[in-house]
Order: C-alpha cells, then sequence, then structure tokens
C-alpha cells in the first residue's frame, strides 16, 4: 500500500507544486493519479520514491519511506521518464546494470525482455536509437527486474502505439489481479478509466476528487434524449434541474435517471434515451474539475 499523507511541497518564494495532498493506493488495485500538465502528479511521485524531498507531509510504502528500503527495487517498480536511461547503453545492458544492483540472477534479464517484447537485436541496440515506445517498453522492463509488489508508473502509456498501450494495460491488471500495488499517472482520461480502479484527481496541486471509478462515475449525473428537446428541457428547468444541453440532442444534467424519467413522465415528454453517464460524463466531471489548470489541448 501506499500512503500519502498531507504532503506539500513549495519552491522559492510562493510557489506551490503539491498542497497538502493525501491518498491511498491500494493493495490488489490499479490507482489512476489524473490531472493536467502541471498539476502536481510527477512532483508527488518523485516525492514518493525519493527523488524530491517535501517541505512537509509524509509518502510511505507499506509503513516505509522509500529511501528507508534496504533494496527498494525488489519490492518498488519505478518508472517516471523512460527518456531518462542512459543513451550510450544498450537496452540489455541497462537491464544487466540494474540486476547486478539487485543482486538478482542473471536470468532475470531475458525475462525482462521476453515480457516486455523486445527482440534480441532490439537489447543489443543502444538506447539513443530506440523509439520512445521501445524505451517504455525498457522502463517497465527495468521498473518489474525485481519483482516488486508495487509500480509506480508516470506516463508510461507515452509514445506506445494502440497493440502496445492494450499490452500495458493487461500486464498491469494481471499484476494488481495477483496482489500488486500500481499507481499510474496520466493526464489523459481514457487512457486511465479502462483499466483503473480508483482515481485520484489533482489541479493545482490539490486532490479535487477521488475514489473509486464507479462512485466517480455516480456522481457524473444522466444523460437523457428525446424528439421534443423543447419540452424536455423547458419540463427539467421547470422542475429545477441543472442540465446541459449538447448540439446532438442530448442533455447532461447531474440528476440521477430515475429523476429525470419521473419528471419527464410528469411533462408527458416521450424520451429516446435515459442512462446514467458513461466515460463521457466523467470526462466532462474531470475537464470541470481541472478547468482552472488546463492548458489548450492538455486534456482532450
Amino acid at each position: 500500500m501506499i500512503t500519502v499523507e498531507s504532503l506539500t511541497k513549495t519552491y522559492g518564494r510562493g510557489l506551490t507544486a503539491v498542497d497538502d495532498v493525501s491518498f491511498t493506493a491500494s493493495t490488489g488495485r490499479v490507482t489512476g493519479f489524473l490531472g493536467p500538465n502541471g498539476a502536481g502528479k510527477s512532483t508527488t511521485m518523485r516525492i514518493i520514491v525519493g527523488l524530491t524531498p517535501a517541505t512537509s507531509g509524509t509518502a510511505t510504502v507499506d509503513g516505509r519511506r522509500f529511501t528507508d528500503l534496504p533494496n527498494p527495487g525488489t519490492e518498488v517498480g519505478v518508472l517516471l521518464d523512460a527518456s531518462a536511461q542512459h543513451a550510450g547503453r544498450t537496452g540489455r545492458e541497462i537491464l544487466t546494470l540494474a540486476q547486478r544492483t539487485m543482486g538478482l540472477p542473471r536470468g532475470r534479464v531475458q525475462e525482462m525482455l521476453d515480457l516486455v517484447s523486445l527482440t534480441s537485436t532490439e537489447a543489443d541496440r543502444r538506447v539513443k536509437d530506440y523509439s520512445l515506445g521501445m524505451r517504455q517498453r525498457l522502463g517497465i522492463g527495468t521498473a518489474l527486474l525485481g519483482d516488486p509488489h508495487v509500480l509506480i508508473l508516470d506516463e508510461p502509456a507515452n509514445g506506445l502505439d494502440p497493440a502496445g498501450i492494450r499490452w500495458m494495460r493487461d500486464l498491469l491488471r494481471g499484476f494488481a489481479d495477483q496482489g500488486g500495488t500500481v499507481l499510474l499517472s496520466s493526464h489523459l482520461l481514457h487512457e486511465i478509466e479502462v483499466i483503473a480502479d480508483d482515481l485520484v484527481v489533482i489541479g493545482h496541486g490539490r486532490i479535487v476528487a477521488q475514489g473509486t471509478k464507479a462512485d466517480l462515475l455516480a456522481t457524473a449525473g444522466t444523460v437523457v434524449r428525446s424528439r421534443d428537446a423543447a419540452a424536455l428541457t423547458r419540463a427539467m428547468e421547470q422542475s429545477g434541474l441543472v442540465f446541459t444541453a449538447h448540439a446532438d440532442g442530448s442533455v447532461h444534467t447531474d440528476a440521477s435517471p430515475d429523476q429525470v424519467g419521473e419528471i419527464a413522465l410528469t411533462a408527458r415528454v416521450v424520451l429516446t434515451e435515459l442512462r446514467a453517464a458513461d466515460g463521457a460524463g466523467l470526462e466532462e466531471m474531470f475537464l470541470e474539475l481541472t478547468a482552472d489548470t488546463q492548458r489548450e489541448g492538455a486534456a482532450a
């Protein structure tokens, strides 16, 4: 389990990158850490793994600070920046150095190359000649090398093609289902929601929402549609509901489907669609929660 309590990081005069952040990433679950670029995700992760000192607060793995772990790579696998690997070494050399540092059997290197689908030719190529997707695969292999029970990954899908993203999702889902803990960050909601059990949303360095995916979807509201859109919106307005009418004829509201259905029945408005909002509603909620920190195109 990863436990972050009242974590704050300030730089210089008044620049607060992380502001009183608290959350838990539980065992056997994938926790999605979501927020726009610059919202504080990477800083929080760097603090968890001891690369950046916190101004205040604590971050622990199974009750211990990362820097207190005797052989951290065998307990916590970390990938924060796939492009930070030594460009002049080969993929095999990078894995071999990590294997020797952790005191692992030599066979683990080939096991990881096979796991992340790097061929022998690719493994013996210098990292400077790798695509970003290949660097991500190598980074994930390095994180898994020590057979850890916790994974901390910052934007691991960057550079992966659709097949690679599907491979990564299946890998992380299997890791969690076998009792591992996964903390996975992204600024892209769709990348996270298909795999995450729990979501933590950060904006301007502060947690703006957190909970299970099901809980957050429940707060995403209702989508309703009628051939007589004017009558539908008029009935909802008269009932005091807050709603958004979209150009495609659908209407989104925070009210429950039962409540909207009763209003439509009373007003004798025939509905052609009535359902709980799915990923689209969750995306709208995410964009609203982080609106103050969005930059154009950052989370679209």
